[in-house]
Formats: C-alpha cells, sequence, structure tokens
C-alpha cells in the first residue's frame, strides 16, 4: 500500500494557506460531515479506527476523545505542535505544506468533545509555519469553516495559534498547558490527567499534530478502511523522518508494519557510499533507542518494536554508520538533556549532570567502562521511576540499548 494519506496533497498547492486550494481536493468535506452526525458518532468513528497518537506515547485518540467529552464542560482541544525532538521534522511538513488538513482535524475534535476553542501550539523556532497558520486560519474564518455556525450549522469553534515558549519540555502535554495558560511550562504531577483537568482546569485534548492531521482522512474513507491499513494494534501510516548516513534523507510516509529494513534500503536509498551500517537511533533522543543490524527485519510499530525494547515515539529515525562513535552521540544526548530539563525534579536535574559527567569520563578514557557502565544505568532507572515528566523518565532507553551496542 503506497497510498499516502497525511502528505498526499504535500507539494502540490500554490498558496498552501488558500482555503480554495484546500477544497479543491475534497478539503473540509469531512468537517461537513461531521456536522450532519452526532458527536458521539464521530467518536465512535476514532475509537473503531484504532487511531493511536503520533506525537509518541502512542495513546489511542479516540479514548482520548471519550475522557473528555465525558466531562460534559466547557473543553478545549490544543494541537501539540511543538516539534522539539532532535531529528524530528515531520510535524513541520504538514503546517507548512497543508495547514488546512491540520486546521480541519482540530475543527472535528472540537465538534465530538463539546469544545468551542482549540489552540495550535507552535515550536517558536517555527516562525513560517506560525505565519502560515495564522493565515490559514484567517482564511477558513472568512469562508466560515472557522467561527460562528460553521458550514452553515449551529457549531461554532475557533483557534488561536500560539508560539511555544523554546524548551523541549513543553512538548509534554501539561507543561505545554501550563505555557499556555502564561506560567512556566513545567510539568504538573498527574492524575488528574489534561482530559479531565487541563487548561484552564477544564477538559482538554492535546492531539499531535500527525494525529489531527490523519482524522480528516479516517471520517472520509470510514474507520474500517482505515485500520485495514498497518498491523492490526498499529493502524494506518506513520511518518518516518529519516536522516543520518543515508543517500536519500527525508521523511516518508508508510503504513504501520514496514520494516526497518525497507525504510532505509528501499526508500531513504541504503547507506551512502563507501560506509557500512553500525546502527540505528529509532523513536528519537528522548525515547529512543539505539538498535543493531541484526534488528533490522523488525516492523515499524507499536507492538513489534515493544518486543526488542524499542518504542516507536515520534518515528524519528537516525542511521549510523560504521565510523560513529555512539561514546560521543550519548554524550551529545546528555547535553541537550542538561540544556533542556526544566529542572523541576531533582532526579533529573542532578542525575542527567552526573551521567554526562561519567560519559565524558568515558569518552576521554578517565574512567574505565566497568567503573561507569554500572553507576550510569543506575541513575537512569532512578529517573525512569522518580522523574515527572518523559524527558528524565526515558535517559535509560538510549544509554541502555547505546552502551550495550558500543562498550559491553
Amino acid at each position: 500500500m503506497n497510498e499516502q494519506i497525511v502528505l498526499n496533497n504535500v507539494g502540490s498547492y500554490e498558496t498552501p494557506a488558500s482555503v480554495r486550494e484546500y477544497t479543491g481536493k475534497g478539503g473540509y468535506e469531512a468537517l461537513k460531515e461531521c456536522l450532519t452526525r452526532d458527536p458521539e458518532s464521530v467518536i465512535r468513528e476514532v475509537e473503531d479506527s484504532k487511531l493511536r497518537g503520533r506525537g509518541g506515547a502512542g495513546f489511542p485518540t479516540g479514548t482520548k476523545w471519550r475522557y473528555a467529552a465525558s466531562r460534559k464542560d466547557t473543553a478545549y482541544v490544543v494541537a501539540n505542535a511543538d516539534e522539539g525532538e532532535p531529528g524530528a521534522f515531520k510535524d513541520r511538513l504538514i503546517m507548512e505544506g497543508d495547514p488546512h488538513k491540520l486546521i480541519e482535524g482540530i475543527a472535528i475534535a472540537g465538534y465530538a468533545v463539546g469544545a468551542s476553542h482549540g489552540f495550535i501550539y507552535v515550536r517558536g523556532e517555527y516562525s513560517h509555519c506560525l505565519n502560515l497558520l495564522d493565515e490559514a486560519c484567517a482564511d477558513a474564518r472568512k469562508h466560515h469553516f472557522l467561527g460562528n455556525k460553521i458550514a452553515g450549522s449551529d457549531f461554532c469553534f475557533d483557534i488561536k495559534v500560539r508560539a511555544g515558549a523554546g524548551s523541549y519540555v513543553c512538548g509534554e502535554e501539561t507543561a505545554l498547558i501550563s505555557s499556555l495558560e502564561g506560567k512556566r511550562g513545567n510539568p504538573r504531577i498527574r492524575p488528574p490527567y489534561p482530559t479531565s483537568r487541563g487548561l484552564f482546569g477544564k477538559p482538554t485534548v492535546v492531539n499531535n499534530v500527525e494525529t489531527l492531521a490523519t482524522i480528516p482522512a479516517i471520517i472520509a474513507g470510514g474507520s474500517k478502511w482505515f485500520s485495514s491499513v498497518g498491523t492490526p494494534q498499529s493502524t494506518g501510516t506513520k511518518l518516518f523522518p529519516v536522516s543520518g548516513a543515508v543517500r536519500r534523507p527525508g521523511c516518508y510516509e508508510l503504513p504501520m508494519g514496514t520494516s526497518l529494513e525497507t525504510l532505509i534500503l528501499t526508500h531513504a536509498g541504503g547507506i551512502k557510499k563507501g560506509k557500512t551500517l553500525k546502527a540505528v537511533l529509532v523513536g528519537g533522543a528522548a525515547a529512543g533507542t539505539f538498535l543493531g543490524k541484526e534488528n533490522l527485519s523488525v516492523p515499524l510499530s507499536f507492538e513489534h518494536l515493544n518486543q526488542v525494547n524499542a518504542q516507536l515515539g515520534s518515528g524519528v529515525v537516525v542511521v549510523l554508520d560504521c565510523d560513529t562513535n555512539i561514546l560521543d552521540i550519548l554524550v551529545g544526548i546528555m547535553e541537550f538533556f542538561m540544556r533542556e530539563s526544566c529542572g523541576l525534579c531533582a532526579p533529573c536535574r542532578v542525575g542527567i549532570v552526573q551521567i554526562h559527567r561519567l560519559l565524558s569520563g568515558m569518552a576521554t578514557g578517565t574512567i574505565e567502562p566497568e567503573d561507569g557502565i554500572d553507576r550510569i544505568l543506575s541513575l537512569a532507572r532512578v529517573m525512569n521511576k522518580t522523574c515527572l515528566c518523559p524527558l528524565g523518565q526515558s535517559v535509560v532507553m538510549p544509554l541502555q540499548s547505546g552502551l550495550n551496542l558500543e562498550v559491553v
């Protein structure tokens, strides 16, 4: 199955912010279809599609919507466009190439959960995305796809675009909500979860850009069609940003369950000339896992990657050749974590600094591996159990897998 669901129109618009161009390709028909149905049936359609979040955690989208709708209170929908994961650029492609698909997905979510306001929280460095989304929202209001009485119905819904606070941690949904409220972007203790008490204390659905941009196709094609693509537990297509030692780096939309080998060798053109594969970092730095050549046959899905102690994460794939020193990569990852930690919880604030010190010592030869590895992994496991957000919790994954490949 080579059909694209999310990126099918990217690159085909003269003016991506234009409603007329988007509707000329069938845009906003899914929203109009939803407005003829009751919200419950829309939620059920998304549940039946088995769509799971594309931002990292893979939580069932329909379940999240149902939790928020069940609160019977003022609700909000937030698109998480704070794409700060190293190696990730998929959400940027959607926002720059097909912004109305994201807007339509947000509006459908708003209708399903009973919201009247939505937000797009965009990474502050994505200045072009911010301007383009503002233009697209303005044109959507002009053509009555946002604002009062959308498409002649009684549904009223509007979207505001907000720039992120420049923090990687704000990609975590509770920290993002704090930032939207004008507070410091620190994560919150859960429960309560955002679906019961989120933005301004109200039920809030926070979905990734790719997740929301998938919704119009599910409504248009039906849940049965969507769930027939991919694997039984990981349905539909997924965007895989590929970088590193490949001949054709880029973002590839493929059915869930496509093998890592097919992605790298067939779609990304294989390893650069004169090089051989050493490892692949799958899922990104924060929740990523280093996989060796023996794992190239693994299908890229939530359930299959779990079987090799890895996670799909945001779908980032970084290919490393034989000249790469994974220990140096791990030092760089820890430097990133030190810069981006919000510092709220002590295990993260202190643990990352100590892990970086030990890794740097191993890299320079001042600390022997047998003295450093156990201490590093012990610290990482404590962080996994005690940190507030995924930044500190997931440090153990790249460390354990990377050290196993490079040192042990």
